[in-house]
């Protein structure tokens, strides 16, 4: 597609795919009315930098079909650093630092529907059983490292505790933290306080083979 007026390309993307524009405003984490009125309004006047590259990624163009620089065309694969430390499903994986093991690739379009900025986020394999039957051993998780913050429903993050490296279900509860195990077999956790538990972040997604 040729560049030139980006929010005409982004309209007539738009129409092209029959996607909505509050459909793709609420996958960008944004109000409903973000980009029709970016759109039909001109408000913002320019795509976030974030939202362009997400929305290139999604429709498959040059970034700069929609303002952006040239050359900035998202690759079939969105890469995410694949981590070479195992989050444990169990009594937890002890780790001294994270390092990167090679990456994986994504859809840019799963990436967009979930939210998740390919750079700031991780992509490492369940090790253990306790998440059992939600995460099974090997399970490869995507990890979204910008989403850190624990509510009252209780949400399945990574976490660090005494460094040790975990998959659990986490809530709050008061000033501290409850964390259990989907598999009941395993004993129940103590509540930590927060300043006890490193939050490394969300998993958003899970891929599992059958053999």
């Amino acid at each position: 597609m040729e560049t030139g007026d980006p929010r005409a390309a982004l309209d007539a993307l738009v129409v092209a795919s029959g996607e909505s524009y509050a459909a793709l405003s609420r996958m960008l984490r944004r109000n409903a009315a973000y980009l029709q009125q970016y759109v039909k309004r001109g408000t913002p006047r320019l795509l976030a930098e974030r939202d362009r590259r997400l929305l290139a990624g999604y429709f498959r163009v040059d970034e700069a079909v929609l303002g952006g620089p040239p050359g900035t065309a998202e690759p079939a694969g969105a890469r995410i650093r694949r981590l070479d430390i195992a989050a444990s499903a169990g009594p937890g994986a002890l780790a001294e630092d994270d390092r990167a093991l090679g990456s994986e690739y994504f859809d840019p379009r799963l990436l967009v529907s979930l939210g998740v900025d390919a750079g700031r986020s991780a992509a490492l394999r369940a090790r253990g059983d306790s998440m059992a039957p939600t995460i099974e051993d090997g399970d490869l998780m995507l990890v979204d490292e910008s989403d850190r913050q624990v509510m009252a429903r209780a949400g399945i993050f990574v976490i660090r505790i005494d460094g040790a490296l975990m998959v659990k279900r986490v809530a709050r509860t008061g000033d501290g933290l409850k964390i259990t195990s989907d598999n009941p077999d395993f004993p129940v956790m103590l509540p930590r306080r927060t300043d006890g538990v490193d939050v490394v972040g969300r998993v958003v997604w899970l891929s599992r083979s059958l053999k």
